[in-house]
């Protein structure tokens, strides 16, 4: 992986490859379907990581660490933001303690870049980062995903993993996350689900992750509408464009200023 069409980064890393199913925001992860087509082009990667599961795919519970793939960023000489790991989640129980200390000794070896890791599973990821790396690294920033209300907890967790960034993906937004405490938070990342079983996100829950981010300070980024647009009504992703409250929001943590570009 590489260069991406993903608003809020510059490109893609992927030590690890595959992944398993932990919360409804996983259901139509597009992670999985993208696994698909590179094992049907045999890229041993990505061999085995999906099966069928009526009309879709689905995650195996396979795991790869692909070692050769830690020297990627090494050759990247102008700085980017980088997503970790947009085909897996580095702190998935699979992925070995000492692979995600490689990860990191990488990172803090190429500080000219942004690091982006997102992880749905912040319990580990804070006590891994506790015990083990103490650190913090100034260019690597630390989030978690938040579809619903039913997995806010992971906000809580995220707030007491060491970082110089903090930040939360609500996206795909499925469902209402109330008024959620963004203390400690220093970025927002919302967005509607895309592709043909979408499922459709709502204003007013928009409304309300940017009305706590003006409270805590938190920059907000609106991502998309996806398939479904303001008016709930379906069209293509393109169609629906990235217009909340009348412009695009691509606001960035004011700490990453301190960190390349």
């Amino acid at each position: 992986m590489g260069e991406t069409a993903i608003e809020w980064t510059d490109a893609t890393w992927n030590p690890v490859a595959g992944c398993s199913i932990v919360s409804a925001g996983c259901t139509n992860c597009y992670a999985m379907e993208m696994a698909r087509r590179l094992d049907a082009m045999d890229i041993a990667k990505y061999s085995g990581l999906v099966r069928r599961s009526g009309k879709r795919v689905v995650w195996t519970g396979t795991v790869r660490e692909d070692r050769a793939a830690l020297e990627i960023p090494l050759r990247w000489k102008k700085p980017k933001k980088i997503f970790v790991n947009s085909m897996s989640d580095l702190f998935h129980d699979r992925v070995r303690d000492a692979f995600i200390l490689d990860v990191w000794r990488v990172m803090k070896a190429t500080p000219r870049h942004h690091y982006q890791i997102l992880t749905k599973r912040p319990e580990r990821m804070g006590s891994l980062l506790r015990s083990k790396i103490s650190e913090v690294l100034p260019n690597v920033w630390l989030g978690t995903s938040v579809e619903s209300a039913e997995v806010v907890d992971r906000i809580d967790h995220l707030r007491g993993v060491p970082a110089a960034i903090r930040f939360i993906s609500f996206e795909p937004l499925i469902a209402p996350v109330g008024k959620v405490d963004l203390s400690g938070i220093d970025w927002a990342i919302v967005g509607g689900e895309s592709g043909r079983s979408a499922r459709p996100i709502r204003e007013e829950w928009i409304d309300d992750i940017y009305e706590r981010c003006m409270v805590y300070d938190t920059a907000f980024f609106f991502k998309q509408w996806g398939t479904w647009g303001k008016d709930n009504k379906r069209r293509s992703k393109k169609a629906n464009g990235r217009l909340y409250r009348g412009q695009e929001w691509d606001q960035m943590p004011k700490l990453a200023q301190a960190v390349g570009t």
